[in-house]
C-alpha cells in the first residue's frame, strides 16, 4: 500500500518538480525516493534480519547520506521510481518468506532495546513519514509555480 501511494504521488511529474528543492538544505522528490531505497536496501530489512536471525552481530552504523548522494542525485526519477519499488518489492517477498517470525524477540541496540516488531512498525511508520513529506514538496511546488497568485481559497495547510 506504502509503495503505491509513493508510485503515485512521484508519477507524472517532471523532473524538473523532482530535482526542484524548496531551500538549499531541503531534499528534493528525487532524494526522498533515493532515500527510500537506500533504507529498503540498507536499513529496515537488515536490522529485522539482525534481530531475528544474527542477534550476536552488532548493530552497524548507517549511512550518514542515507541514500542521498551526489551519484543517485544523477539518476532520472524514472530510474530512482523503478530501483525502489525493485527493491521495496523484494523487501515485501522477504517479509512473506518469513517463517512465523518472533516480534517480540528483543536486541540491545546502542541507544537500547529495540524489538523486531518495534522495527517493523517503524519501516511502515517511516514510509507514512515521506508521503507526508512528498505531500509537502508538492504543496510548496505549487506555491512558487502558481505566483502571483494565492491558493488560500483551496483551505488552509
Amino acid at each position: 500500500m506504502n509503495a503505491e501511494a509513493i508510485r503515485a504521488l512521484t508519477a507524472s511529474i517532471s523532473e524538473h518538480q523532482a530535482r526542484w528543492h524548496p531551500d538549499p538544505d531541503a531534499w528534493s522528490i528525487l532524494d526522498v525516493i533515493n532515500h527510500l531505497t537506500y533504507e529498503d536496501a540498507h536499513d529496515f530489512q537488515d536490522r529485522l534480519d539482525l534481530i531475528l536471525h544474527r542477534p550476536h552481530e552488532t548493530w552497524a552504523s548507517g549511512e550518514s547520506a542515507r541514500g542521498v548522494t551526489e551519484q543517485s542525485r544523477q539518476l532520472r526519477l524514472e530510474q530512482a521510481l523503478a530501483a525502489f519499488l525493485t527493491v521495496r518489492k523484494a523487501s515485501l517477498d522477504w517479509l512473506e518468506a518469513l517463517e512465523a517470525p518472533k516480534w517480540e524477540t528483543a536486541y540491545e541496540a546502542p541507544f537500547g532495546e529495540i524489538k523486531a516488531g518495534d522495527v517493523l512498525a517503524a519501516w511502515v511508520a517511516h514510509d507514512l513519514l515521506h508521503v507526508r513529506q512528498l505531500t509537502e514538496l508538492h504543496w510548496r511546488y505549487l506555491v512558487q509555480e502558481v505566483e502571483p497568485y494565492r491558493l488560500r481559497y483551496a483551505g488552509s495547510w
